[in-house]
């Protein structure tokens, strides 16, 4: 098939290179000139393991290209991907300018080729509200009249950054929500190849395929902040959250994913994800009181953890002058994602206090500099960050991290009271800690 992708961010750069592969031509388009000049040099924008090589095949194979020209995107597509970002404004609600003006220059191309074009498929893959999608082929109709035919698909996607190759290329399943059953015949085809596995392709209608995007982001932010709080609860009895977790996720019907306790969730996904089920909620006098409860613990989380950082420098006068050290910045690992990290919110806080922060990130320094700016400083070595610290903060669980030279850290560290390791992803034995007289804090631990 040929297709368009309308933005080369996460989504819309996966979705087109993963598709190209499987023998697609795909024009990806793009607004911003820069980045459209590098991705046709084969240079990603983002980190994601393994998406260079596969840009890199098919551009060279002639099936994947890019261009700033709408009407080059989508003049020859049979089917149209919108893939642009659906931020939250400042009240958590979704914000659809970028959709709705994908929608508009997608009507002016299609007004512009005539009526007489074989009926293209624009399909909304971005994460709506529920009845967005509608809203597009409304927008586009207002467009081009109703002597233009074109149809519209819902098609969530299920990407996990550091991992969306492969959930791509092996998915759980595949959504689609549709108005007639030729286009889900359209779109089982297209994702034939992704599916010999066995996985299903469930073609549904289009305002459950909006939802079933939210339902599943809102589960898995939900586990999240119910293992933090049970975490939280072990701490004020004196429990130890790693083994109540073993015990609790031996259970068949619990299972073990995404039980994991920390700092709490980040990135793009789930912080928006929960407020527009909130947002969708009030606005349908629903009340949302479970994401409320998700997204409040969620937040809270860091402000917990922070407590520790607080308390600790507490009893050596005070954060102010102190210097702190942050292993990792982006929000999870294999990915340079920095959009709502934990780590972002406790050098903020740290700084507050009047501390110097300095921080190290496999991937993610750029992006960090660029959006904090001078006054942190980001090193470009795990041990460079620790230089003269009076404790480090491990935000991320970079492999790279879980087996350091305890040794080397307590050298490093300054000797100025007890240097301590505030351990946001349980990485470390508080024991093998103490025995290199480094305090330990973890997430979900007991002082007992």
């Amino acid at each position: 098939m040929r297709l368009s992708m309308v933005g080369t961010g996460y989504v819309g750069l996966v979705t087109g290179v993963c598709l190209s592969n499987t023998g697609n031509e795909v024009m990806c388009l793009d607004v911003d000139a820069r980045k459209i000049e590098k991705l046709r040099k084969g240079e990603s924008p983002i980190y994601e393991p393994g998406l260079e090589e596969l840009m890199h095949r098919n551009i060279a194979a002639g099936r994947l290209k890019f261009t700033t020209d709408a009407v080059e995107a989508h003049k020859n597509a049979d089917m149209i991907f919108i893939c642009v970002g659906t931020p939250s404004d400042d009240r958590g609600h979704t914000d659809l300018k970028y959709i709705f003006a994908a929608a508009d220059a997608v009507g002016d191309v299609l007004k512009s080729l005539g009526p007489k074009q074989t009926p293209k498929v624009v399909v909304v893959k971005s994460t709506v509200p529920v009845g967005t999608t509608l809203l597009v082929k409304e927008r586009i109709r207002a467009r081009v009249g109703d002597a233009i035919p074109f149809e519209v698909a819902n098609n969530p996607e299920f990407l996990k950054e550091g991992a969306a190759i492969e959930d791509f290329n092996k998915p759980d399943r595949v959504v689609v929500g549709v108005e007639k059953d030729s286009v889900g015949d359209r779109m089982r085809d297209l994702y034939d190849p992704f599916v010999r596995n066995g996985h299903p392709v469930f073609v549904m209608d289009i305002l459950s395929s909006e939802m079933v995007k939210y339902a599943s982001n809102a589960m898995l932010a939900c586990k999240i902040s119910f293992i933090n709080e049970i975490a939280n609860l072990c701490e004020a009895y004196g429990a130890n959250i790693a083994r109540v977790r073993d015990g609790m996720c031996s259970d068949r019907r619990i299972g073990n994913q995404f039980l994991y306790p920390g700092l709490g969730y980040g990135g793009s996904c789930f912080p928006k994800d929960t407020l527009a089920c909130i947002m969708m909620g009030e606005k349908a006098g629903v009340a949302p009181l479970m994401n409320q409860a998700v997204h409040q613990v969620n937040q809270l989380q860091r402000d917990r953890f922070f407590k520790k950082i607080e308390t600790h420098f507490r009893g050596h006068g005070g954060l102010a002058g102190k210097t702190i050290a942050f292993w990792g910045i982006a929000f999870k690992p294999n990915t340079d994602d920095i959009r709502e990290a934990p780590a972002i919110t406790l050098m903020r806080k740290a700084m507050g206090f009047g501390a110097r922060v300095r921080a190290y990130d496999p991937v993610a320094n750029e992006n960090a500099r660029a959006e904090l700016g001078p006054s942190f400083a980001i090193v470009d070595d795990l041990y460079s960050a620790l230089e003269g610290a009076h404790a480090v903060v491990v935000s991320t669980d970079w492999d790279e991290f879980k087996s350091p030279n305890w040794d080397r850290v307590k050298d490093l560290l300054s000797p100025q009271g007890m240097p301590a390791v505030f351990d946001g992803r349980n990485l470390y034995l508080r024991t093998n800690l103490r025995d290199h007289g480094l305090a330990h804090y973890a997430v979900g631990v007991g002082t007992r």
